[in-house]
């Protein structure tokens, strides 16, 4: 799987697109046998099975982002949530100046908070213009469909879910001790102000050693199936 679009120029002036899907993922640890571009990897492998099933523009990923959590260990690099906020914002606004009004926002990082007040925002001036993907609920039912073992609080990072994605879109960045690296940290009730290092010291909550390319290969599709409600909603007249 390709991180970056292919698109042409030739080929958005023939499609014409009303709905752009920008990917937002991070770079921050996962542990020893996951790649530092991880959710990266997971927002881009969701928005290329989205452009597989819609004419949508699907827009290059936000590569750093929010992780501060993540912060004391080797390779983190975050942004504040005024600078995402700001890319997001010019990013919609050159794609507004091009006649592009709608967006999907594909976020692959919890820690990514701000993209809800930017979702929010924008729909309180633009009525139905910008939506935040995937939801909590679309998660959960990709869960299911793909009959993950775990659920999202117990497998919070670099566990089931991640594995299972990257084993099926990119398994030669997965390392293979991930199947000896399960750890529990089910309170975590000052992960805010603390961060992940009071509650894991190899950076994983969950369950990797779960994780499979075909559960990976059946969270895509479930969440691509989920994205016609998303795009539903984009294409309704204001």
């Amino acid at each position: 799987m390709d991180l970056l679009p292919r698109t042409t120029s030739t080929d958005v002036q023939t499609r014409r697109p009303a709905v752009a899907v920008l990917p937002v993922g991070s770079f921050e640890q996962h542990g020893s046998f996951l790649p530092l571009a991880t959710d990266t990897i997971v927002a881009a492998a969701i928005a290329d099975a989205i452009a597989q099933r819609h004419n949508v523009l699907a827009l290059p990923p936000i590569t750093v982002s929010c992780s501060h959590e993540h912060a004391t260990w080797p390779g983190t690099v975050s942004i504040s949530h005024q600078t995402l906020s700001a890319v997001v914002e010019d990013i919609r606004a050159s794609l507004t100046a091009a006649g592009i009004t709608r967006l999907a926002i594909v976020n692959a990082h919890g820690g990514n908070y701000v993209l809800s007040n930017i979702v929010q925002t924008a729909n309180a001036s633009t009525p139905s213009s910008v939506t935040l993907f995937p939801t909590r609920t679309d998660w959960d039912n990709a869960r299911a469909a793909a009959q993950l073992i775990t659920d999202a609080h117990h497998d919070m990072h670099a566990g089931e879910l991640e594995v299972s994605i990257l084993l099926h879109v990119q398994p030669d960045a997965v390392g293979a001790d991930f199947v000896d690296a399960d750890h529990a940290a089910d309170e975590r009730p000052m992960l805010l102000v603390h961060g992940m290092r009071s509650y894991t010291h190899s950076g994983v909550i969950g369950r990797p050693s779960a994780g499979t390319a075909e559960k990976g290969r059946a969270v895509l599709a479930s969440l691509a199936d989920a994205f016609d409600e998303h795009l539903a909603v984009l294409l309704q007249q204001p």
